[in-house]
């Protein structure tokens, strides 16, 4: 019985796990919000963006950016996809 579910469910968790990973990954992009927190930073900068307008904003991509940071925490754990 144990033999079976090594060949039979250890890899199918394996492979969903991968999967969940690299949503997580997906979902929650790092890089992307610190480089819309940047363009937000330059919008603000050269004067395209009033500053309620660029507080807003920043205060929303902070939010994404620590929600992200908490699921990739959960993942730590996990296994870790190279790109």
């Amino acid at each position: 019985m144990f033999l079976l579910d090594d060949l039979l469910f250890r890899p199918f968790v394996s492979v969903i796990s991968v999967i969940q990973t690299l949503a997580v990954e997906e979902i929650y992009d790092r890089t992307e919000i610190k480089n819309d927190l940047k363009e937000n930073r330059l919008l603000f900068e050269i004067g395209d963006r009033s500053r309620a307008e660029y507080e807003r904003r920043q205060e929303e991509l902070q939010t994404q950016l620590d929600v992200a940071e908490q699921a990739h925490e959960t993942l730590s754990g996990k296994i870790q996809v190279k790109r």
